[in-house]
């Protein structure tokens, strides 16, 4: 049997990619893969992530090659997955997750509390952007674009002072880099942050019960919590979201907050349930965000990216 995947050509994609050939040739070895590297929106528009208003940047042209049968499955880092799939498709594998913190890397070794007034630093995220700024708002915040690579080089060549990054894109690119990691707490991360998707045509059954060989329940249960979440709130590049469910025990923990622009006020919500009811948990969590305001928060926030946008 041999399977032909859709990915990004990015260092990331491939690695991530790669990881999920070889745990899948554990179970199966005999089974041979071809990985197809597609472009996609996110790769040649070189604009700050928030000012493109479009789901699915850098996941969107790889899932219609799914779909037009191009390839079999397609891997994508989840938190660029939207909440909906095309008709068609579903998400077929989430394998164990990776870390879900974010980590700060400074030119001089220096943490985020105590790095110099003033510093530059950089982060492609608005959600990191306002974390940022809450913790330390005497520093200048600057949108960064690139491969994970590319922001660590621009680190060192002097054109930031800081980065913040995901520890799960490190972690999977083996990259030696001394960081300090970021409590969840202070920086709660995005929807699916650390977790790997696989997407397949919804009709292809054989290979499904292939990719489920690899499935993590725990990963998968947390992730349902976390995209239920997003498809009721409007979430994503435009509108800075964080959240992360967790099994404690035999309970799902989903913790969410969202922030005012000036980072100065957040809405803050818990919720604890049966882990078998993982999306209604995200639902909850939404329904108590509505409640409490998020989609004033929301409107101000797309209101002040088009501003942005028309500078």
């Amino acid at each position: 049997m041999k399977y032909k995947i859709g990915t990004r050509g990015s260092p990331l994609s491939l690695a991530q990619t790669n990881w999920v050939i070889s745990e899948l040739k554990k179970k199966f070895p005999q089974t041979e893969f071809d990985i197809i590297t597609i472009k996609t929106k996110g790769d040649t528009d070189a604009r700050p992530l928030f000012t493109i208003n479009q789901k699915g940047i850098f996941e969107k042209e790889i899932d219609r090659a799914v779909a037009e049968n191009k390839v079999d499955f397609a891997v994508h880092s989840l938190k660029d997955v939207p909440s909906e799939l095309p008709e068609g498709l579903v998400l077929a594998c989430i394998p164990k997750r990776e870390a879900t913190n974010d980590i700060f890397i400074s030119k001089d070794n220096s943490t985020l509390e105590t790095i110099k007034k003033g510093a530059k630093v950089g982060t492609s995220s608005l959600r990191r952007a306002v974390q940022v700024s809450r913790k330390r708002p005497d520093l200048v915040v600057k949108p960064i674009r690139g491969n994970i690579e590319t922001r660590i080089r621009k680190l060192q060549e002097g054109e930031f002072d800081g980065v913040v990054l995901a520890q799960a894109g490190i972690a999977r690119l083996g990259i030696d880099v001394k960081f300090e990691k970021l409590s969840t707490k202070d920086f709660p991360p995005s929807p699916g942050q650390g977790a790997i998707a696989i997407v397949s045509r919804k009709d292809s059954h054989a290979l499904i019960e292939t990719l489920k060989t690899i499935e993590d329940q725990d990963s998968r249960i947390a992730v349902e919590a976390e995209r239920a979440l997003s498809l009721f709130v409007d979430s994503g590049c435009r509108f800075p979201v964080g959240a992360l469910a967790q099994i404690k025990g035999d309970k799902l923990t989903l913790e969410v907050t969202v922030y005012s622009i000036d980072g100065k006020q957040s809405i803050n919500v818990e919720k604890i349930g049966d882990p078998l009811q993982a999306a209604e948990l995200g639902k909850q969590a939404a329904a108590e965000l509505s409640q409490q305001g998020v989609a004033e928060l929301a409107k101000h926030w797309r209101d002040k990216v088009e501003e942005w946008n028309k500078k």
